[in-house]
């Protein structure tokens, strides 16, 4: 099977996530558009992720971007929802939603075609903490599958390498 070495990846990215976040004591809750899911899926396949993991919400809908997680609508019409603030904007807005030290979230297109002026694998990743929030563009290759596979072991690194970069504060 192609796919099983970037699946591993992922599962060690979740696995490296979950255990940087339960050494500090700290929660995630994850904001998912292209991925639908699947971050919150990956981190829940480990074994004692309910020390760390809150919840999802699956904003696909770009209304729901804006209605659950207070992302601001003038940006969301200005820019649309592939943007690196709307991503920003969905991870701080689920970290308080759920009351979370960390919030992830994913946006972007995953294809097969373009979406809002967007070519597919046109991805923006976020991740908020209490030592401020940063994001990534991305441009992932593949199909429809390895764009969201992609996009979710990116929040994860970017997680981590988050968490890591707060060690040395």
């Amino acid at each position: 099977m192609s796919g099983a070495a970037p699946q591993s990846g992922l599962v060690e990215a979740a696995r490296c996530l979950l255990s940087a976040a339960q050494e500090r004591g700290l929660t995630i809750a994850v904001a998912e558009s292209l991925t639908g899911g699947g971050v919150v899926s990956a981190l829940v396949g480990v074994p004692g992720a309910s020390a760390v993991v809150v919840g999802g919400v699956v904003a696909y809908a770009t209304r729901i971007k804006s209605q659950l997680l207070g992302v601001d609508r003038g940006r969301l019409e200005r820019t649309g929802p592939v943007d690196g603030e709307v991503a920003e904007q969905m991870a701080r807005g689920v970290a308080s939603l759920m009351g979370t030290d960390l919030g992830l979230a994913t946006t972007g297109v995953a294809g097969p075609g373009p979406a809002d002026g967007h070519p597919a694998g046109t991805v923006h990743v976020a991740v908020s903490s209490p030592w401020g929030t940063v994001s990534r563009r991305l441009s992932l290759a593949g199909d429809r599958s390895a764009v969201r596979e992609g996009a979710t072991t990116a929040v994860l690194a970017l997680a981590v390498g988050l968490l890591d970069a707060s060690a040395d504060r």
